[in-house]
């Protein structure tokens, strides 16, 4: 499975890992200097440590398997079969993330905001680089 990558989905996705991952540790620093300055109100222990790597692992997960799914419906030749996939992709996508926010919102091992937030890091990183590349 892993060798019918496409070098375009293993570098856009080694490109979103990067984003995700200095998303994250801005992230921390940001719940480092909230936490110095209102140390009762913004925790900074394991569990937004544990947050941050969960949820920028599912964030990489969800659009390394967004990826795979548009190789696969990019060879599918039946436009009704890559609607279908494009769809149960995006509903089984959905449905992980979602059960990742249960798990952060209800496992007492991971601070709400530090496991949610970098499901937005893949996002925000490719819009910037976006804004950055038209701006060169």
């Amino acid at each position: 499975m892993f060798a019918d990558i496409q070098p375009a989905v293993k570098k856009e996705t080694k490109n979103v890992a990067l984003y995700t991952i200095a998303g994250v540790i801005l992230m921390w620093i940001v719940f480092g200097i909230l936490h110095s300055i209102l140390p009762e109100n913004v925790p900074f222990d394991y569990t937004v440590i544990l947050g941050g790597i969960g949820g920028g692992a599912v964030a990489i997960l969800n659009f390394f398997l967004m990826g795979l799914t548009v190789q696969k419906v990019a060879a599918c030749e039946e436009e009704s079969a890559a609607h279908a996939r494009l769809k149960a992709s995006y509903s089984q996508r959905m449905f992980l993330q979602m059960l990742w926010a249960v798990a952060v919102m209800v496992a007492p091992c991971f601070q709400f905001a530090a496991g949610l937030v970098p499901l937005l890091f893949p996002s925000a990183g490719i819009k910037l680089n976006a804004l950055f590349k038209k701006n060169q």
